[in-house]
């Protein structure tokens, strides 16, 4: 679709867009009751019309077969003129085969205005030949004028009545918006500053409480996360300053001081590790943004996690040693995973195990087959255990369970966050448990 197909007029002000509608509804409900009770009116006035002109050509039958029985033609004109006294609204007139006028009654009115016609044939009088043809004509002028006042008068009621209906939706509907503008004054007052502040819900109807309670919802969603750019503001600016603070004096005691070419280099040698750190600190953090931004992982087959677990574990072997750790790999699968990421997130568990890790014991990595379309890696490592409420802010960023930051100088608190965003590109999650001194970190993760 082009964009002018898909583009929508925006709703201006939606009381006043209630109000009109509530208003053409009104005049549309009230003009077709008017209208029935208009129609309704008209038959009625037709069928009494029809039962009028019944009822007359039953007496004009009835005045005709006495005056043919009589054989008085005479006497039946002044039976007709009798009958038709006062009758200003009918007319009859009867009419042989041949056209000649036998008798014509005297509302000549009758012609001029709107009427109905009845045409029946009838028996000659006694002493006449031939049939004759009658012809009865009732005037409907009053019926008319009774139609068009009362078409006037209904037309009338159903503006009148949606002007009325009218101003009360507009007053009911500004009335029972009053909640939504309360809820924007409320709005308004949140800032930066107040968002532990919520919007107050006990006066609002119960057609607004989905919404309260959403935007609560996101209101606290945005707290907690304003607390951790906070944070995590204040732990950039940390893990930095130490590097950079080192650089800066390290170079200015090589600058102000007599320094020899042994100096310099061991000088130039500290600063480059700072650097390495810094560097490595940026990198994550940039691998961070682009995972949080939506990036995807790159799938490949891949046989066996296993044989990856295990050559990640010879990376780690000289580290392993050192701290007097072995190393156990348990279990296989296999599925379509993006093996740079893989390699990444097993060395960061293994690194996270290794660290905390008490000396001589055994550093697990389990992979285990969850589902057709799931799989689980973890590192299990024995020492000391963490508490349950530091196990769900594992994977924050530079966060740690230490406060004194221990191993700082080789760790900067975002392996873990690392291991959940690669969890998170791999349609996965994170998890830790730890119990009894047995503490175990994975990702469980889509194999396809």
């Amino acid at each position: 679709r082009s964009a002018r197909a898909v583009t929508r007029r925006p709703i201006r002000s939606l009381g006043r867009r209630l109000s009109w509608w509530l208003a053409i509804q009104s005049f549309a409900g009230l003009g077709v009751v008017c209208l029935a009770v208009y129609l309704a009116t008209a038959m009625i006035l037709s069928n009494r019309q029809a039962d009028v002109l019944l009822q007359k050509q039953v007496v004009v039958r009835h005045v005709l077969d006495e005056a043919g029985r009589d054989g008085d033609v005479g006497g039946l004109r002044h039976k007709l003129d009798d009958f038709f006294l006062g009758h200003d609204d009918l007319e009859l007139v009867l009419r042989g085969t041949d056209g000649a006028e036998l008798y014509a009654s005297h509302a000549k009115r009758v012609e001029s205005g709107p009427s109905r016609r009845v045409s029946f044939d009838v028996e000659a009088p006694a002493g006449l030949a031939g049939t004759y043809t009658a012809t009865l004509t009732l005037g409907t002028a009053s019926d008319v004028h009774v139609l068009r006042r009362l078409g006037f008068t209904l037309l009338a009621a159903a503006i009148i009545g949606a002007l009325v209906v009218s101003a009360g939706g507009f007053w009911l509907v500004r009335r029972g918006l009053y909640p939504v503008r309360h809820l924007v004054e409320q709005t308004k007052r949140l800032a930066a500053d107040t968002l532990a502040q919520r919007l107050d819900g006990s006066a609002q109807p119960e057609e607004l409480q989905p919404l309260i309670e959403q935007f609560n919802a996101l209101l606290g969603r945005l707290g907690q996360a304003y607390e951790q750019l906070e944070g995590f503001n204040a732990d950039v600016a940390h893990e930095l300053c130490t590097p950079l603070a080192t650089l800066i004096s390290g170079s200015e005691l090589a600058i102000r001081g007599p320094s020899g070419a042994d100096e310099l280099r061991e000088v130039l040698g500290s600063n480059l590790e700072e650097l390495h750190r810094m560097a490595a600190i940026i990198n994550d953090m940039l691998f961070l943004s682009q995972a949080e931004r939506g990036a995807s992982a790159r799938r490949d087959a891949v046989r066996s996690v296993a044989q990856v677990a295990s050559g990640v574990a010879e990376f780690h072997e000289a580290a392993l040693q050192e701290a007097e750790l072995q190393i156990e790999i348990v279990g296989d699968a296999a599925g379509e995973f993006d093996v740079a990421l893989l390699r990444r997130a097993v060395s960061n568990l293994l690194s996270n195990a290794a660290r905390y890790a008490r000396r001589g014991s055994v550093v697990r990595i389990e992979v285990a087959v969850m589902s057709p379309e799931c799989v689980s890696i973890a590192v299990t490592n024995r020492g000391d255990t963490i508490a349950a409420e530091h196990l769900p802010r594992l994977f924050d960023r530079f966060y740690r369970a230490d406060t004194a930051r221990e191993h700082a100088d080789r760790n900067h608190g975002l392996g873990l966050s690392i291991v959940a965003a690669i969890a998170r590109m791999h349609d996965g999650e994170p998890f830790a448990v730890s119990e009894k001194g047995r503490t175990t970190v994975g990702i469980e993760i889509g194999s396809a």
